[in-house]
């Protein structure tokens, strides 16, 4: 980075960050990236893990939002990334038999037209209440008189990040985490690179770039005025949090989808686990590491309580994230519930672009829109944009493999399940992950025993996707944080071990890194507790 100038250098490693450098770098630009954290250390790590069209976004009339979601989340499903993004369908109950079945029904219609006819996704139908009550058992049927069945798609947002990231390296792009950006290089009134330096060393320098393009999310504001560039918009912030609870907590074949007062809230199949939420608040507190707070908690389990029978109790809960979501407005006095999700491109200085807004399920249209800007700074001719066809590492071969689950269980000598989970992370890449397991056998017990993630699995984090931290491994590289019911207390010694055999820790780094995780759940437990103690008091 100190030697080279780049076309195309970018700050932030969120999904639109690395979608951007993907973008920038399949055109044949010499693209640089600075992420400060690691891959999708914010925003792109805490989502709901829905790839969706943005049913709730009809009633707004948002209706190119929702086609254009709802085509990039076909192509996700069937060619940019089916090893990882999976589609899951979800039940609307109706509570009212006429009315709200019509109202519903067209909505459902128009949210499967705007798709077309070409779709690798099922379309919607509607369910009786005696149907519901087979494929749902933990509906209450004394509130819900029927339903429709649809689709959509999940994703392990983190994991889908950081292999965009990869991507883009694999195209040339110098990629870099623990790398801030401090301030922007100018020549005169244009912006000609950036001041950066690195986190884990101290060593700073001067990274030259032609343009340079800003996707720092929720961080946005502040490094405008930290630039001294006034920005063509501001960024609100809007909290969204999470529960997780265990399998046996809903009994449900598929997913619920249900409208609240002020949004919707969904109970999201996660492997053996449900994932329920979201929260939709204003949030104006500090943007690291932002919690779920005891009414967050109380609020995603009451609402989710109005049609689940028996109800959510507290001590199920075994993990909680939050994110904040980067909302683009005009007008302070707005709710965020009520905010566009459409995305903002800004350019009020030569050389410099930034992009705000947006869904995560939009990450490469948006990437796209970033990229076309930037190059009417570069003053060349410029390919299109190639990402529409262009798969993303582990996609290639990958339903062929999937064909061959029982040959390759025995050629790795691990189970079918265990196959199959490993497919649906790394795709073709599972030799890479498996291949040390050949000198040590060990690689191949699980981290923890009811969780199918492999010792090897953690290896593979740090020698080839980046990780640097046991937060890393357990809270983005894998979800040991919220999946399992210790948040992988019980293991963070022998990851730290692991880890800390490439990366050449010392003791004192390895009890570092172990301590800052530890801090980190602690906090979000002891929010837990105090939800617990006031169901209890109230009880």
């Amino acid at each position: 980075m100190a030697r080279e100038e780049f076309d195309v250098l970018v700050i932030g490693g969120g999904v639109n960050g690395v979608g951007i450098a993907l973008d920038a770098a399949s055109r044949g630009l010499s693209v640089a990236l600075v992420e400060s954290s690691d891959f999708a250390a914010g925003t792109s790590s805490k989502s709901s893990k829905l790839i969706h069209g943005g049913l709730r976004y009809l009633e707004q009339y948002d209706f190119k939002l929702v086609r254009e979601a709802l085509n990039e989340r076909e192509l996700m499903v069937s060619t940019l990334s089916p090893h990882l993004v999976k589609p899951v369908s979800f039940l609307y109950p109706l509570q009212e038999k006429l009315k709200e079945r019509t109202y519903v029904g067209a909505g459902m219609a128009l949210y499967d037209a705007l798709r077309g006819f070409k779709r690798a996704l099922p379309w919607h139908k509607h369910l009786s209440q005696k149907r519901i009550s087979e494929i749902a058992p933990s509906l209450r049927l004394d509130v819900i008189t029927g339903g429709y069945q649809y689709f959509d798609a999940q994703v392990d947002d983190a994991r889908h990040t950081m292999s965009i990231a990869r991507t883009a390296a694999k195209y040339g792009a110098v990629i870099t985490t623990r790398t801030r950006c401090d301030e922007l290089v100018m020549k005169g009134k244009r912006v000609i690179g950036a001041q950066v330096t690195d986190v884990e060393t101290g060593n700073s320098i001067s990274v030259k770039a032609k343009t340079t393009v800003m996707a720092a999310g929720v961080w946005t504001d502040p490094l405008y005025k930290k630039f001294g560039i006034k920005p063509g918009y501001a960024v609100r912030m809007s909290k969204g949090a999470h529960i997780v609870v265990p399998g046996d907590a809903i009994k449900s074949e598929t997913g619920v989808i249900i409208k609240t007062d002020v949004s919707v809230l969904f109970i999201i199949p996660w492997g053996d686990k449900w994932i329920v939420g979201t929260t939709d608040t204003d949030y104006d507190e500090s943007r690291e590491e932002p919690l779920a707070s005891r009414d967050d908690v109380s609020y995603i389990i009451n609402q989710a309580n109005r049609v689940l029978e028996p109800k959510l109790r507290r001590e199920q809960v075994i993990g909680v994230f939050a994110g904040l979501r980067p909302l683009v407005s005009t007008d302070p006095d707005s709710p965020t519930t009520k905010l566009s999700r459409e995305h903002v491109v800004d350019s009020q200085t030569p050389g410099f672009v930034s992009i705000a807004g947006g869904k995560y399920t939009t990450y490469r249209v948006m990437a796209e829109d970033a990229v076309n800007e930037a190059i009417n700074h570069l003053r060349k001719i410029v390919p299109d944009s190639v990402t529409e066809t262009l798969a993303i590492i582990g996609a290639d071969g990958y339903s062929a493999l999937m064909n061959q689950i029982p040959r390759l269980a025995k050629l790795y000598g691990v189970d079918e399940l265990t196959v199959e989970h490993l497919l649906n992370r790394y795709g073709s890449l599972i030799d890479e992950v498996l291949s040390p397991a050949v000198q040590r056998t060990d690689l191949l017990d699980r981290v923890v025993p009811d969780l199918p993630y492999l010792n090897a699995e953690i290896l593979y984090a740090v020698t080839h996707e980046g990780a640097l931290s046991v937060d890393d491994v357990l809270s983005r590289r894998t979800r040991i944080s919220f999946e399992a019911k210790d948040q992988g207390l019980s293991v963070v010694d022998s990851i730290a071990h692991i880890i800390g055999e490439v990366l050449g820790w010392s003791a004192k780094e390895r009890k570092a890194s172990i301590a800052h995780y530890r801090e980190l759940i602690s906090r979000q437990n002891d929010i837990l507790i105090q939800a617990k103690e006031v169901t209890e008091k109230v009880s």
